[in-house]
């Protein structure tokens, strides 16, 4: 266990130095906020679930430290790690006021580790995504407070310009067109950036998941290693991407100023879509152990993520998709219809996943109530 959390920390580390680089020392305030609530947390529990048990006698507090301390592992240490710099990279560099980032990264981070982990028993044995977990609680409670970084390139030299705003998705529930369902109206927005923009991470956004290049080497370097499962990324993506082409193809057929590539190209490299699937969607312990179930996990977070984010009410759909699949990985996994084998019944639920959603997804495009001019 331990080489592979040192493994997704090595993939890390390419988005981790980008953020420093281009956010300074808001990047590194909040990795080491949150690294450090997470571990701390951790060692904690660690300290208080191996205590000496009640025998009749008085130990000291040395002693009970020595109980606890024996059975601290570089597991213990480098888990929390983890799940704190993943929580870090999808926080935002500031906030208005500025304590409130402050506020936000230690309650997120705890709800996080405590809430998404050690109530569950510790490591190896939570459901849920603790960096998602603790994503979600600070988006609904500080979310309103949240300011985004943009950055970009100019020359052949890089600088770094601070601008406050909302991400490419937050933009995009702004706009409206005039004739057209307000599911599709809504993507007149993405003409605002260029694909290249949203490649490089030149658009206000999370300090870590803008950095599309940094995400793609991680992803190359898990992939060698066999640090994660391909099942898992390619059939999340590939979901994702085949019902965004589906949504593509009405939108740009209704709005001409949006071409299809624009689309696919917004929906692939806005967001944390790349992020959340290779360091989150990914994590072995919340998802299924069984191969056709990983499929069927990786398919139900794609669909969910392009539902959330077309239909639902926040914009960016990947935590919440994340935490709605950390909860059906223990009943893909049931016994009586889970194993290995990719029978008949695991394919037709499989094409199930995407084709109700695909249904869903066009039906309420093509026949929304119409906005008027």
């Amino acid at each position: 266990m331990a080489r592979m959390l040192g493994d997704v920390l090595i993939a890390l580390a390419p988005t981790v130095v980008m953020a420093i680089v281009v956010f300074g020392l808001a990047a590194f305030r909040n990795l080491a906020i949150s690294v450090a609530v997470m571990c701390l947390a951790e060692f904690v529990y660690v300290l208080i679930r191996n205590r000496i048990p009640y025998d009749g006698k008085k130990h000291t507090f040395k002693e009970q430290w020595k109980a606890g301390v024996s059975k601290y592992t570089i597991n213990n240490f480098l888990a929390p790690c983890l799940s704190g710099v993943i929580f870090a990279l999808i926080m935002p560099a500031s906030t208005n006021p500025g304590y409130v980032i402050y506020v936000a990264l230690i309650v997120g981070a705890l709800v996080g580790i405590v809430i998404g982990k050690l109530v569950f028993g510790g490591t190896g044995s939570n459901i849920f995504n603790p960096a998602a977990l603790g994503m979600v609680f600070t988006k609904l409670c500080f979310g309103s407070k949240f300011d985004y970084e943009s950055n970009y390139y100019e020359s052949n030299y890089f600088i770094t310009n601070i601008a406050t705003g909302g991400t490419p998705l937050t933009n995009l529930g702004s706009y409206t067109y005039p004739g057209v369902s307000n599911y599709v109206g809504q993507f007149a927005g993405i003409n605002d950036y260029s694909i290249l923009d949203l490649f490089l991470g030149r658009v206000p956004g999370m300090i870590g998941e803008v950095f599309k290049i940094t995400i793609l080497v991680g992803m190359i370097y898990l992939l060698f290693r066999h640090a994660i499962d391909f099942r898992v990324l390619v059939s999340y993506l590939g979901c994702y991407a085949f019902l965004m082409a589906l949504a593509g193809i009405i939108v740009c057929n209704k709005i001409p100023t949006v071409s299809f590539g624009q689309f696919m190209g917004f929906a692939m490299f806005s967001g944390g879509v790349l992020f959340g699937a290779v360091f989150m969607f990914t994590d072995p312990v919340t998802m299924p152990i069984d191969s056709p179930s990983r499929v069927m996990y990786g398919l139900l977070g794609g669909a969910l993520t392009v539902i959330i984010r077309i239909f639902g009410a926040l914009p960016e759909g990947v935590a919440f998709s994340i935490l709605l699949c950390n909860m059906m990985a223990p009943v893909l996994d049931y016994p009586a219809w889970s194993g290995r084998e990719y029978t008949k019944k695991k394919v037709a639920v499989m094409a199930s996943i995407v084709l109700i959603p695909a249904i869903i997804l066009v039906l309420a495009l093509l026949f929304a109530p119409e906005v008027k001019a």
